[in-house]
């Protein structure tokens, strides 16, 4: 009997840190962006973190209706969790752009309705508040956005997240049509931020839009400079390049160097640098 005790001792102890194990391989296949290998790392599996893990899987694969069911499963299992409220919302929001004009609108506001529910479990989770606030500035308003919620969203994005909360102001002030509040608050966000590459390119990208390129391409060379060959500059420069038609075969150098990078989930996918090459003419 106590040779069987200590075996059970030995199991209680053993298998939630082979658990453990398991999912860090999965996770460091997804963080390598191999999404069918860290799936097949999760095959069997169906605790609350597996299935959350698998959803990102799913829905970085564009298997959105899967990842719907996998991380409403996730939630099943842990309804306080704000992070899987979060990711339902995305894919929900990603169902929506592709159904037919009589599914969209409820798929639109179950993303909603997600995201505002992630945001409550957790006020300080500013990535949710972030993809709540891009939703009330591009849904309508009989599917639950406006202007003015997302005014009032950007106020508490900034008490949790100054840096964050000059970037959800200037998204607040292009969809007001007023250029000059958006650029100041991209310039605030990269003041409180100077080493931060992706703020340096939300302006440099911004002022391409508003064809201010000498001094869009000085920030790119300042971007470079913070991070030389980072992919997230590589697609930027290349996309801006491709936007404004100019210098087309430098962005296509750096779509073909984007695709050889080390990409992250954070970064764009690899088939749509490679949509972008094509439309560069490659």
């Amino acid at each position: 009997m106590r040779l069987r005790q200590l075996m059970l001792v030995f199991v209680a102890a053993f298998v939630p840190y082979l658990v453990a194990q398991d999912l860090d391989s999965a996770w460091r296949k997804y963080n390598r962006t191999d999404y069918d290998g860290a799936l097949a790392d999760l095959s069997g599996r169906t605790g609350a973190p597996a299935l959350a893990l698998r959803g990102r899987c799913q829905y970085m694969l564009d298997d959105f209706k899967a990842a719907v069911e996998t991380f409403e499963q996730a939630i099943a299992l842990e309804p306080g969790n704000s992070v899987s409220w979060n990711w339902l919302g995305k894919a929900f929001g990603r169902r929506a752009e592709s159904a037919s004009a009589f599914a969209a609108p409820g798929l639109a506001v179950k993303a909603r309705k997600a995201f505002e529910k992630a945001v409550e479990l957790d006020p300080r989770n500013t990535e949710a508040m972030s993809d709540l606030l891009e939703y009330y500035l591009a849904a309508p308003g009989f599917l639950g956005g406006g202007v003015g919620k997302a005014q009032a969203l950007a106020g508490r994005i900034a008490a949790a997240d100054p840096v964050e909360g000059h970037w959800a102001r200037a998204q607040v002030a292009r969809k007001q049509k007023r250029p000059d509040a958006a650029e100041q608050e991209l310039r605030q966000a990269m003041e409180l931020a100077p080493r931060e590459i992706g703020r340096v390119l939300d302006l440099a990208r911004f002022l391409a839009r508003q064809q201010r390129y000498a001094e869009s391409d000085e920030l790119f060379r300042a971007a470079a400079r913070l991070g030389p060959g980072h992919p997230k500059w590589l697609y930027a420069r290349a996309e801006t390049l491709i936007q404004s038609k100019r210098n087309l075969p430098e962005a296509r150098d750096l779509l073909r160097r984007y695709l050889a990078a080390d990409l992250t989930p954070d970064d764009p996918k690899r088939r749509e640098a490679e949509a972008l090459l094509r439309e560069a003419g490659a």
